[in-house]
């Protein structure tokens, strides 16, 4: 095996930093460099050098096309490709690549999700380059992060929001730090660590799938056996097939300059898990999007599917991809990190304050944030948090924010070194406080993780909301202190009344109880079961204020998102119910009938053989598979009259409801007919591979 050079490899498909102080003139480097500084406009001219030189050494990669990389609100990326080719006069060609190209594109903006924003006859869309945002190369195209937008200026994107709620957080938590004397800080990001769970199986058992094939889901599938009630896979030694798609993947990811840090098995079996370094939100969000398409491309490349849907499959874990947030400044100070006494920490407690306050008075929005059909499957099970939001922050926090509350004094706890009991092992030091792996948003340590996002989803959304919220608050934090006469007694009572008004939100113990969903109704706190249930809280007056108030959206961003969610969740779960009633009618019912016929045929083979030998067994299989096949074809023409219904609603909500309420209760009452069919069929007549083929055979 050849070993690699790591240092060498990483990031040498990116046009980062580096290459652009070794490759652009001086005064064209600091030109860029001011620009993202001071959030300045770009001269032309100097666009027009960084596009000779990108082309240049993209062409040196092998790139022969270059293309505006953006996020509309599909979810995943978009990319068109326009190759370097200019014609000469001789009939040759030349590689030509402007400034102007580099800066705009124009792609057709009707065809994209724009929530009514676009009529098919207004195509006309704006992509404008990033230049926050590196660019690479990726097979043999040269990719210009970029943001999306409506010829009328209206954000059709994921990373256009993102980067103004980091410009909103930023001039707010300066105005904080400038309040505690800090003056050498001159920006304030927050950062993002999001850890990716993902499913690996067999391509040639995926490709035999209809649903997974269409939904990313199964839609049909009896349990196993075994599950995962042994946590044998948990952490286990990895499979050679699975470490040598681990490897290639780290190694596509490293060239890209994502940070790939950690991989290893998930709970479920044929789960697994990959982390990143934290990085800034905005390249984060770039990365993710990165790293999900390469973890497809890659299986493929080693006969494997990778599965980044929510709950591909029942009665196991489903995947998320937990977000470790937090706030760094440009010195390099984590504004999260409490330090050895947290209670007298007050720069600490006020950011901390600022979360807490936030996630309290915009809790229904933040859950908006992580809702959609497939994360509806998962949360409030195997692991996932509850679809309550409430934040975890350990005793001993809780306790220095109780102490403050009351006026009382907090004797902050003595550090200990867990005692291991073999005299050999060295000395580990014991924190002071556990961690909930059941909480929706816990506190670990220098960061919160919110563990609600589904695997699949973009990060962009659930971010833009935690750096708006967090800001909303610094901001009024800032006023009032910036106002005060006397800074601390105005600190220590912003604090005791912030942490008194909010505590509500603070939640430490097992959030899988029912007495956890009993006291949150009693304190107040939203239980928003289902996407249905939540997105009408994504237009609510307070949100769209909030949001218009900070620039983060326009009012009709907002409506066109609300309604953008909605259709996605109707016609998911449309296409869901109709890959169900075509698996029924194509796959199931024949094999069920086919199954049948070998069993008629072995008691009439019985039966020849003499009047004593018993036919009970394909008596008794018969008639249960009739009972079955009955069930199993009348609901699913009751399936498809359903579906018919609900395509008469013109209401988004009114359809959505319908949807939650009614389809899905079908579609699982035809779901349990058929898999139970499946456990009394032939496995050789079964029309597609079973849980255990796909969940162990990998």
């Amino acid at each position: 095996m050849t070993a690699i050079n790591l240092p060498d490899i990483f990031g040498s498909m990116v046009f980062n930093d580096r290459v652009m102080q070794e490759r652009l003139p001086k005064d064209t480097y600091r030109a860029i460099k001011r620009t993202v500084s001071e959030r300045g406009s770009l001269d032309k001219s100097v666009a027009d050098v960084v596009a000779a030189i990108m082309r240049d050494w993209a062409i040196e990669r092998g790139a022969t096309h270059f293309t505006h990389w953006f996020q509309p609100m599909t979810g995943v990326t978009a990319e068109k490709h326009e190759s370097f080719i200019a014609p000469t006069g001789d009939g040759g060609v030349i590689m030509e690549f402007s400034g102007k190209e580099l800066i705009k594109g124009e792609p057709d903006a009707s065809s994209f999700p724009s929530g009514g924003l676009r009529a098919t006859f207004e195509a006309r869309g704006y992509t404008a380059w990033d230049p926050t945002a590196h660019a690479f190369v990726k097979e043999n195209t040269l990719c210009i992060p970029t943001v999306f937008c409506s010829y009328s200026g209206e954000a059709l994107d994921k990373k256009t929001p993102v980067l103004r709620s980091m410009e909103l957080l930023n001039a707010q938590a300066l105005r904080i730090l400038r309040l505690f004397g800090n003056t050498t800080v001159s920006r304030v990001i927050t950062t993002v660590g999001p850890e990716q769970e993902y499913f690996l199986i067999d391509r040639d058992f995926y490709q035999q799938r209809a649903d997974l094939l269409f939904t990313g889901r199964t839609l049909f599938g009896a349990r196993p056996p075994k599950g995962q009630e042994m946590d044998d896979h948990y952490y286990g030694s990895i499979k050679p097939r699975i470490l040598a798609y681990m490897k290639e993947l780290d190694e596509e990811l490293w060239k890209l300059g994502i940070l790939a840090k950690t991989k290893h098995n998930e709970v479920a079996p044929a789960q697994h898990e990959l982390a990143p370094i934290f990085c800034d939100t905005n390249t984060a969000t770039d990365h993710n999007q990165l790293t999900m398409e390469m973890m497809k491309k890659v299986a493929t490349r080693h006969g494997l599917t990778c599965l980044l849907h929510e709950k591909p499959f029942a009665g196991v874990n489903g995947s998320g991809k937990h977000n470790n947030w937090s706030l760094a400044t440009d010195t390099g100070i984590n504004l999260l990190e409490p330090g050895d006494a947290p209670g007298e920490n007050a720069q600490f407690l006020l950011f901390l304050t600022a979360v807490l306050k936030g996630v309290d008075e915009y809790q229904e929005m933040l859950r908006c944030t992580v809702a959609n059909a497939g994360n509806d499957h998962r949360l409030g099970a195997n692991e996932a948090p509850p679809a309550i939001i409430s934040v975890y922050l350990g005793e001993e926090l809780t306790e220095a924010l109780e102490a403050i509350a009351s006026g009382s004094t907090y004797l902050a706890r003595e550090r200990v070194e867990m005692e291991m009991g073999v005299p050999v092992m060295p000395a580990i030091p014991k924190d002071t406080t556990d961690r909930n792996r059941t909480s929706p948003m816990a506190f670990t340590g220098n960061k919160f993780e919110f563990r609600m996002l589904g695997s699949k989803q973009s990060i962009a959304g659930p971010n833009i909301v935690l750096n708006t919220i967090v800001a909303e608050e610094l901001c009024r934090f800032a006023d009032r202190l910036e106002a005060a006469a006397d800074f601390d007694r105005e600190l220590n009572a912003l604090l005791k009344e912030t942490i008194t008004a909010h505590k509500r939100i603070i939640f430490n113990g097992n959030n899988y109880s029912e007495e956890w969903v009993r006291e949150a109704e009693r304190r107040g706190l939203k239980n928003l079961c289902s996407t249905v249930d939540a997105m009408p809280y994504y237009i609510a007056p307070q949100n769209i204020e909030l949001f218009t108030r900070h620039g983060i959206f326009t009012e009709a961003e907002m409506r066109s998102r609300y309604e953008i969610h909605l259709e996605d969740y109707c016609k998911t779960l449309n296409i869901e119910a109709l890959t169900m009633t075509d698996m029924v009618r194509r796959q199931i019912m024949p094999a069920v009938a086919a199954y049948s016929q070998v069993l008629s045929a072995s008691a009439v083979q019985k039966k020849q053989l003499g009047a004593d030998i018993s036919i009970e067994m394909e008596r008794e299989l018969l008639r249960r598979i009739s009972q079955l096949g009955e069930s199993l074809y009348r609901q699913a023409e009751e399936l498809e009259d359903i579906l018919l219904t609900a395509a008469a609603f013109d209401s988004a909500q009114d359809k959505a409801r319908f949807y939650c309420d009614t389809v899905i209760a079908h579609m699982r009452s035809l779901r349990g007919v058929a898999d139970e069919l499946e456990m009394i069929v032939g496995e050789a007549y079964w029309p597609f591979p079973g849980y255990a083929k796909m969940l162990f055979r990998v």
